[in-house]
C-alpha cells in the first residue's frame, strides 16, 4: 500500500499528505490511474484521524492531482494534474482580472474537505431515499435541534419548536414579510438597509419608511417618531455588523429599541446573518424583546455561501404563519442541505469553519487598516466589509467609475439607501470574496491612491 513520506514537511497534516501525493505522482511512485489507499486504511497507517485523510484527498482533488469515483475510490488523474486555474472550485472567484469588492460573500475557506466527509457519512446511512422525498416539519426535528444549538451560542434562549428552517437568510426574510405584512403596509427600516429588502418590498407591495441612524445604528428617538408618523407595525433591522455601515448596536441601544417596540406594539424582524463573525458581541435584539422578535440567521456567511440553510426563531404565536409562508414559497428546504448543516453543527465542523472565517476577517481588516488608515474608513475587525465616506472632491458615482477603470469593483451607497435623495457620498467594500489576501491588498492600494487623486484618475497605473 502506498504511504506518503511526511518527513521534513511542515504545515497542516492534510496539506502535507496532499503535497506528498503530488510528489509521488511526479516521481512515478503513483502512476496514472493508480488507486490511492482506502481512507480508513491510510488513516490507521499514519495514525491520524479519518477526517484528516478526507481533507487531504479533497485537497489533492482541488489541486488536480486525483479524481474520485463513487463506490470505487480515488485515482490518479489520467493526463497529469489539471492547471490550477481550471479548478471548478475557484471559477466564480478568479485568480486574475478585476479585484471584486462588490460581492458580500464569505471567504472561500476549507469547506470542500468537510463536505467530502459529510457526504461520506450521509452515504453510509441507511435512509438515503429520505433526502429525495417530501418532508414535513415533524420529519426534521433533528435539524431544528441542531439549529437551536447553533443559535443558542449567540446567547438567545432558543427553543427547537420555535425554529423554522429556510433556504438561507434572504428566504427567511421573505417568509417573515409574507407572514406579517399585506400589500400596502408600511415596513420600517434603517435609513440604509440590506439592498434585497428594497426589492422584496417592491415585489410584495410594501411601503418602506426609513428611520434615521446615528453613530450606533438605528436611533430609538427616530424609531419612536416613525411609529407616531405611520401606521407601521413591523420593523426590519440589522443590529450586528450592519450593512453597509458596519455598525453594531450596544446592549443598551438594543434595550432602548425593544422599549420603543413594546410601546408601539411593533414586531421586529432581526437580521443577524453576520452574527457568528464577532467572537464577542451583544446578545441578539430578540433577547430584549423575545415575544415580538423574529430572529433570522443562516450558515452561508459563517460557514459556506453555497450552503443555503437559514434559521428563523420566532415567538410561538407566529410560527404557524411562518411555516405556511415557507410552504407557499418553496414547500420545503432541500433536506440534503439541512442534513449537511446539522452534521457540521453536531460534529464541530461548523465551529472550525466559522473560526476560519473569523481569522480571515481579522487578517483582511488588518490589510484595510494598513492601506486606508487616515481615510475615514469605518469598519469592525470582525466584519468582512467596510464603509468608506469619500473626501469632498469625490462624488460616489465618479469614484466607482474611476475604481472600475483601475480594475476594482465596489458599490456606492445608492443600492442601500431607502430614500434616494439622502444617499451619502460613500462606498462599501467587501473584503471576503477575493480568493487571496494578496489581491485584497492590491485592490486596497488602488483605492487608497484614488482617494488622494484630484486629477484624471484614468492615468493611474498599478
Amino acid at each position: 500500500m502506498w504511504c506518503p513520506d511526511l518527513k521534513d514537511k511542515t504545515g497542516p497534516r492534510y496539506r502535507q499528505i496532499a503535497a506528498a501525493i503530488g510528489e509521488s505522482i511526479d516521481n512515478g511512485a503513483l502512476p496514472e490511474q493508480a488507486q490511492l489507499p482506502p481512507q480508513r486504511a491510510l488513516a490507521d497507517r499514519l495514525r491520524v484521524s479519518l477526517n484528516t485523510i478526507s481533507r487531504a484527498y479533497a485537497e489533492a482533488m482541488k489541486r488536480g492531482f486525483v479524481c474520485g469515483e463513487v463506490g470505487r475510490g480515488t485515482y490518479v488523474r489520467t493526463g497529469g494534474p489539471l492547471p490550477a486555474q481550471v479548478s471548478r472550485a475557484s471559477m466564480s472567484r478568479p485568480a486574475d482580472g478585476p479585484v471584486d469588492f462588490s460581492l458580500s460573500l464569505p471567504a472561500a475557506g476549507e469547506g470542500a474537505a468537510a463536505l467530502t466527509q459529510a457526504l461520506d457519512n450521509i452515504k453510509a446511512s441507511a435512509c438515503l431515499s429520505d433526502y429525495l422525498d417530501y418532508q414535513t416539519d415533524a420529519d426534521i426535528g433533528h435539524h431544528r435541534e441542531a439549529a437551536c444549538r447553533w443559535i443558542s451560542r449567540l446567547g438567545l434562549d432558543a427553543r427547537s419548536d420555535n425554529i423554522i428552517i429556510t433556504n438561507g437568510a434572504q428566504h427567511g426574510l421573505m417568509v417573515a414579510l409574507l407572514a406579517l405584512l399585506q400589500p400596502g403596509d408600511v415596513l420600517l427600516t434603517e435609513a440604509m438597509t440590506y439592498a434585497p429588502i428594497k426589492a422584496l418590498a417592491r415585489h410584495l407591495g410594501l411601503i418602506l419608511f426609513p428611520v434615521d441612524m446615528d453613530a450606533e445604528g438605528l436611533s430609538p428617538a427616530a424609531l419612536d417618531a416613525a411609529c407616531r408618523a405611520t401606521s407601521a407595525k413591523t420593523l426590519y433591522c440589522l443590529p450586528t455588523l450592519h450593512t453597509p455601515t458596519t455598525l453594531t448596536m450596544s446592549s443598551e441601544r438594543r434595550q432602548d429599541i425593544a422599549e420603543v417596540a413594546s410601546k408601539h406594539d411593533l414586531l421586529i424582524i432581526e437580521d443577524d446573518v453576520f452574527g457568528f463573525l464577532p467572537p464577542e458581541r451583544p446578545p441578539p435584539l430578540a433577547c430584549f424583546a423575545p415575544l415580538r422578535t423574529i430572529f433570522v440567521t443562516s450558515v452561508s456567511k459563517s460557514l459556506a455561501p453555497g450552503l443555503r440553510v437559514g434559521y428563523v426563531h420566532a415567538p410561538e404565536r407566529l410560527c404557524r404563519s411562518l411555516r405556511a409562508a415557507v410552504n407557499l414559497s418553496c414547500w420545503m428546504p432541500p433536506p440534503l442541505m439541512s442534513e449537511i448543516a446539522s452534521l457540521w453543527i453536531e460534529d464541530g465542523t461548523a465551529d472550525r469553519l466559522n473560526e476560519f472565517q473569523r481569522s480571515e476577517a481579522r487578517a483582511r481588516q488588518a490589510l484595510a487598516r494598513k492601506y486606508l488608515n487616515g481615510h475615514g474608513m469605518v469598519s469592525d475587525p470582525s466584519g468582512f466589509h467596510l464603509w468608506l465616506p469619500l473626501p469632498a472632491h469625490w462624488k460616489a458615482d465618479a469614484f466607482r467609475v474611476a475604481a472600475d477603470r483601475q480594475a476594482v469593483k465596489l458599490l456606492t451607497a445608492d443600492p442601500f439607501t431607502v430614500s434616494p435623495t439622502d444617499s451619502p457620498q460613500a462606498v462599501r467594500l467587501c473584503l471576503s470574496h477575493e480568493l487571496t489576501r494578496e489581491r485584497v491588498g492590491k485592490g486596497l492600494e488602488i483605492v487608497a491612491r484614488l482617494l488622494d487623486e484630484t486629477d484624471d484618475p484614468g492615468v493611474l497605473v498599478v
